[in-house]
């Protein structure tokens, strides 16, 4: 599975979690809502992705 693709279940599925958690938990969990979606406008236009750094030390995923 490509790299681009990991990353992108992980945003969606870190946003969802985090939606979750703050509507049935404390509202605090947004907060994590709003740093992935900081995260992925930056990539957007940088094309740094520390997620993606990390995976690539590890081996994960294919170019």
């Amino acid at each position: 599975m490509r790299r681009e693709m990991i990353i992108r279940a992980m945003a969606g599925s870190f946003v969802t979690i985090s939606t979750i958690l703050g509507y049935y938990h404390t509202e605090y969990w947004y907060l994590l809502t709003l740093v992935v979606g900081l995260n992925l406008l930056q990539s957007a236009f940088t094309c740094f992705c520390p997620a993606e750094i990390f995976m690539k030390k590890l081996g994960i995923g294919r170019d």
